[in-house]
This record gives C-alpha cells, sequence and structure tokens, in this order.
C-alpha cells in the first residue's frame, strides 16, 4: 500500500525533522486549480510529526456530505495501512433544518500504528463546517485539540440560530483550543472560479476542500480520491472536474498556507496484523458477504426477503446486486409479507433470510412462531437501533435481546447469535447459517446500528477456510410402518440434532402438511392431543438447548483476577479497550465475551463461578445481566446505558475500577 506522500525522516536520537512536499498538481490536469507556491517554487519545509494515532471528526450541516467525506478519508487510511475504527453519526430526518443542532451530521475516525478497538473517546481534529457543528460537538473536544473551522458560515443569523449571543471566534469561549480559522466556502469558490458554476454550486464542493486539506495534513494518499471522484461523476465531467479542483486546492492550502506549520504522520500498522489481503469493510458490508458466502458454501440459493427499514437497509441493497451468486432479494410491501416470503423460500429450499430493525421484528413475530412450529432454516437479521417504537432510527442499542429471546406467543426458542466488530459479521452470518441449516431452525443474528455503520479493516478470509454448510434435502421415504410399507414421515427427527427431515415441495412421494397448528410426532399430522403437544414443545426446546457451540474463551493473563467483565455484541470494542487501560493500571481483569446467547455456552456456569464480581456493560437497562442472573443465579452487576451512542472505554474503565474497588 503506498501513498504519493513520501515518509518522514528521523535522525537517529529519534527527534523528528521537517520533510518538503510538492503541492499537487494545480490547473492543467482535469481542470483543477488551486493555491500553489509563487514562481512555481515550492513552499518552504514544514515540520512533521510522527503520531502513533489521531482521532479526528468531521461535522457540519446533514447536506454538507461529512459521510462522504469521513468515508474518503477512511478509504485512504486503510490502503496507507492503518488499523482503523469509524462511528458515523447523523440526523434521522432525510433533510433536518439546515444550520441546527438536530442536523448536524458528523463522521469520527481513529486510526493508529497499532491495533486498536474503538471509534476513540475524544477527537484530536474538528472539522467543524458551521456553528451548529461546532456546539454540537465542542463539549467532547479536550483542551489543546485542533478545530478547523469555516469562517464563511459563522454569520449573525447561523450563530443567533444555534443560541450563541457572541462569535465563539471571538469571545474567548476556544482559547484553551488550536483553533484555525479558514474560509472554506470562499476558498473552494475561488479555487473553482474558472468552472461555470454559480456560488451556491461551487460552495457545495467544501467538503472536498476540507477532505484535501486533511490529507496533506496527515499524510493520506491522494489517488483512491480522485479515482472515486472520477467514477462517481463520469456522467457529470463538468462536476466531476470542479470536485477533483476542490480537492486539489484543499491540499495545496495546507502545503503554502502559514496557519498550518507541522503535518503529521501516522505509520501503517503492518505488525498488528497477520499476513493477508485487507480491505476495509463496514458491517452491514461483511454481514451481507456472510450470507453470500454462506449460500454458496451451502450450494443453495440465498433469498432475501425484506422491507426497508434504518439501519438494516443496506443489506437489501448490496445483496441485490449479487444475481451471479444465486442471490434473489425481494422488497416486499410491509414486514410481514417479506419474512413471508422468506420462509416460503426456506420451504422451498432456499437458504432464507429477512432483515429488519427493532418495530420490524415485533411486526415478524407470528411468522418467526410459524417458523418455529414448521422447523425450516430461516435467518432473522436484526440490526438493532435505539427504541421503543420509532425510537431513534440512526442511533444504536442493544435493548432487542429479550425481544429475540421471547417475542413470540406460546413456548417458541430461537437461537440467538451477536457479531461483535464489523468485520466479525461476515463470520457471525456464517455461523448463524450453520445453526438454521444443521438444526432446521429460524435464527436471530443481532447486530446493531455501530456495528453496521462502523468500519475497520478486514482480513479476507482464504475460500478453503470456509465450513462446509451443505445440509441433505429429503429423498425418500424414512419410516416403515407395520405392514411393511415405506412412507415419509415430515416430523421423524435426527438423533443427535433433533432436526426434522428438509423436504423440498415436488419430491415425489415426500408430500407433507404445513401449518402452524400442533403437528404430531413423527407423522406431522395435526394433533389437538395434550400429551403430544407437550412432548412436542419440550421437543422443540431440547433441539435449541443441544446446540453445539464453541466454548466461551475468558482472557484472564494474570491467572489471579477476581473481577470478569462479560460483554455481548457491539461493546467488545469499548472493553477490551477499557480492560487493556485498567492492565496498564497494574489492575487484574478478565475479560470474555458471548457470541451465541441462546444457547448459551456449556462452560459459561463454571466460568461465571471463578470470579468474585462480574460486571456486564450493555446499551440498554440490564437485559443479558437479568439472563446471567435467572440461569446462574449469580450477582451478576450492570453497568449500562441508552444514549444512542456506543460506551467510551476510559468510562468503562472507571466504572470497571469503582467495581473492583467496591
Amino acid at each position: 500500500m503506498t501513498s504519493q506522500v513520501s515518509s518522514t525522516a528521523e535522525q537517529a536520537d529519534g527527534a523528528v525533522v521537517a520533510e518538503q512536499r510538492p503541492p499537487l498538481p494545480g490547473a492543467g490536469q482535469d481542470g483543477a486549480s488551486g493555491p500553489s507556491p509563487e514562481g512555481g517554487q515550492q513552499a518552504e519545509a514544514k515540520e512533521v510529526r510522527k503520531l502513533d494515532r489521531v482521532i479526528i471528526r468531521f461535522a457540519g450541516d446533514s447536506g454538507d456530505g461529512m459521510q462522504l467525506t469521513g468515508d474518503r478519508f477512511t478509504s485512504e487510511t486503510a490502503s496507507f495501512g492503518n488499523d482503523l475504527s469509524t462511528l458515523p453519526n447523523f440526523p434521522a430526518e432525510i433533510r433536518a433544518p439546515a444550520g441546527t443542532l438536530p442536523g448536524v451530521s458528523s463522521f469520527q475516525l481513529h486510526f493508529a500504528d497499532h491495533d486498536i478497538l474503538t471509534p476513540g473517546d475524544a477527537p484530536n481534529v474538528l472539522v467543524a463546517m458551521n456553528p451548529a457543528a461546532l456546539k454540537a460537538n465542542i463539549a467532547d473536544v479536550p483542551r489543546g485539540a485542533e478545530i478547523i473551522v469555516n469562517t464563511d458560515e459563522f454569520t449573525k443569523r447561523a450563530m443567533q440560530k444555534v443560541g450563541y449571543a457572541q462569535s465563539p471566534l471571538e469571545d474567548g469561549s476556544l482559547d484553551g483550543f488550536s483553533v484555525h480559522p479558514v474560509p472554506l466556502t470562499t476558498l473552494t469558490v475561488e479555487a473553482l472560479k474558472e468552472f461555470d458554476l454559480s456560488r451556491k454550486d461551487a460552495g457545495r464542493s467544501k467538503n472536498m476542500f476540507a477532505l484535501g486539506l486533511l490529507s496533506w495534513m496527515y499524510h493520506r494518499p491522494t489517488e483512491g480520491t480522485e479515482k472515486f471522484l472520477k467514477s462517481k461523476f463520469a456522467k457529470k465531467p463538468d462536476i466531476m472536474a470542479a470536485n477533483i479542483a476542490a480537492f486539489r486546492a484543499g491540499w495545496n492550502f495546507g502545503e503554502t498556507t502559514e496557519d498550518f506549520a507541522v503535518s503529521y504522520e501516522v505509520a501503517p500498522a503492518a505488525s498488528a496484523f497477520p499476513t493477508g489481503t485487507y480491505r476495509n469493510i463496514s458491517g452491514n458490508l461483511a454481514l451481507s458477504y456472510g450470507l453470500v458466502a454462506a449460500g454458496r458454501l451451502a450450494e443453495l440459493p440465498l433469498y432475501l426477503g425484506s422491507y426497508p427499514i434504518t439501519p438494516a437497509s443496506d443489506i437489501l441493497h448490496e445483496l441485490s446486486k449479487h444475481k451471479n451468486f444465486g442471490v434473489r432479494t425481494f422488497q416486499a410491501e410491509d414486514e410481514i409479507a417479506g419474512i413471508g416470503a422468506a420462509l416460503g423460500a426456506a420451504f422451498g429450499g432456499s437458504l432464507a433470510v429477512t432483515t429488519t430493525s427493532g418495530p420490524g421484528v415485533a411486526l415478524k413475530s407470528e411468522t418467526i412462531g410459524l417458523a418455529v412450529s414448521l422447523e425450516l432454516p430461516l435467518l432473522i437479521v436484526d440490526i438493532q437501533r435505539g427504541g421503543p417504537s420509532t425510537g431513534l432510527p440512526t442511533k444504536t442499542e442493544q435493548a432487542d435481546l429479550l425481544q429475540a429471546m421471547y417475542g413470540r406467543n406460546g413456548e417458541a426458542p430461537v437461537p440467538v447469535v451477536a457479531p461483535q466488530t464489523p468485520a466479525d459479521c461476515f463470520d457471525a452470518a456464517i455461523e448463524a447459517a450453520r445453526i438454521a441449516l444443521e438444526y432446521r431452525t429460524p435464527v436471530f443474528l443481532l447486530s446493531d446500528g455501530y456495528l453496521a455503520n462502523g468500519s475497520e479493516p478486514w482480513r479476507v478470509p482464504e475460500t478453503d477456510s470456509l465450513p462446509d454448510l451443505r445440509t441433505p434435502f429429503a429423498t425418500g421415504p424414512n419410516h416403515t410402518q407395520e405392514d411393511g410399507t415405506e412412507v415419509f414421515w415430515p416430523y421423524k427427527r435426527d438423533p443427535e440434532t433433533l432436526a426434522r427431515p428438509w423436504a423440498v415441495p415436488g419430491t415425489p412421494g415426500l408430500e407433507h402438511r404445513i401449518g402452524g397448528i400442533e403437528k404430531q410426532d413423527g407423522t406431522g399430522n395435526i394433533s389437538y392431543d395434550p400429551a403430544n403437544h407437550e412432548f412436542m414443545v419440550r421437543t422443540r426446546q431440547a433441539k435449541i438447548d443441544g446446540i453445539e457451540v464453541p466454548d466461551i474463551e475468558v482472557d484472564d493473563p494474570s491467572g489471579g483476577a477476581r473481577l470478569l467483565v462479560l460483554g455481548w455484541g457491539s461493546t467488545y470494542g469499548p472493553i477490551t479497550a477499557a480492560v487493556r487501560r485498567m492492565r496498564t493500571d497494574g489492575e487484574y481483569v478478565a475479560q470474555a465475551h458471548l457470541r451465541h446467547l441462546n444457547p448459551f455456552p456449556k462452560n459459561l456456569g463454571e466460568i461465571l463461578k471463578r470470579y468474585d464480581k462480574v460486571v456486564i456493560p450493555e446499551m440498554n437497562l440490564g437485559q443479558l445481566a437479568s439472563l446471567i442472573r435467572a440461569e446462574y443465579l449469580v450477582d451478576a452487576q450492570s453497568f449500562t446505558q441508552v444514549t444512542g451512542l456506543p460506551f467510551k472505554a476510559e468510562q468503562l474503565a472507571t466504572a470497571l475500577k469503582e467495581a473492583l474497588d467496591g
């Protein structure tokens, strides 16, 4: 992975020395133009400082392109070889009122030369495109951090809209920060003056100017962004050229202006990763690839029946692109139709999936119960978000665990699997498919908005390392009657897994009854017999209880920890970062993380009894803690938040220290 930015020279004693970098090409290439050194001379050499990690937050109005800016910076950072973690944060409204606090959109990126686990607690650099962005984010910015402010937007009206009586750029409130006032809009318009664009249209490229400036500031590669812009606006060459010009102008501005006397270098994190091929990936994309891979590993067509809902819609969008892998997608008229079609596809022999978020799970609950009764493989992908009801559509939460466990009428047990990082969504999807196919059951896959929209480097697996998911269909009679006749019993079970046969419609001799009314054991005929109903209920529960899942592993390097931190899902990154901080401070802490929430790993009870204290951090009001207390009679202590944002590592470390000392 290379960049056009040369590496920083270091003296033998470790001191950082300055290097000189030429500006990006100006006019004459794709119509780009921008600031350049006078007389064609290179700018005076600027100091380059080496850092081990940086946290940057881009913030602006929801129409300022902050998500695109952050995504492009992330892509270039991944190509450079840094480890990274991201946190997009945007309004639920399609277009919130411009310049207001509810309309602020932000994108935080943490990148480093070593292994990292979270998007970071607080930004080292805040790029604020308007007063609302500054006000909404300033509380998170530590003193001494750098703030790049688009001064063009700090008009009296814009400041009054968010409650600034005086300009924060002039009243001394930012004296504790390193503030860089930059007229981003004016500079962008000036750079694009040769294009036939209005000031308003030219100003829309200010996010590319900011991206160019930050790319210079942190020695990010630039080729990928220019290639992206050429592809994205291939049918609009004027817009393409204008965006490239703005991007180059921002880069050259950083190189030539006196306000930015220092740039920074964060080396690749090659030593933090095993050898392999890596790419940057978001949770929803990894989950989509995992579903496609599961279909190929099972040698079954993949069928998605879905209704669009934030933050799960990306999976529908992505899977619709992969018809060449035997994927068929159906955008239904509502949630119930989506899962109904998916269950029908499962009956027809497909690896069936339905995707949704919490409110959609509520609508799908009756059909999930039907899938439990029919005992067919079905994946229910729930990308959790803030609730109840519509709640916080674009914010994250882990509050659907009890709904996944118990949100159906009757005794309707369903396995639950939860990924722990964006990249882990790939493996979790394959694991959920394994359970569904092997045990003929619907399976919940619980991701959340933090994982879905966040991204990190993902090592592309070798295909021969993936499991074989092939599952044989029933092909003929499986039961001999007293008179010697060979017949097919749809509920005659595998003695090890208790799974019933999977009989594809149209197979000669395998005609059988389906429906939601209770079945007779073996024959599958309708049965109202009390003893049979109890037997079937207990058998379905025993099938789920008997699912083979790996033992949970405990990270307790000292062997002398008294405190165990138990987590599930997306809390893995913040918990691990917090535990690392405590160990650095000399504390003994053990950590374990659950992927399988139903059934629990068989060794979990024994693990819990080893420790004097168990703390369970969750983004809900203690749902896993309630399950652990009920199942194992362990006095597990909850540490919870429901802010719509992930935990901060320092926040968790403080709480764990208090629990240990308490």
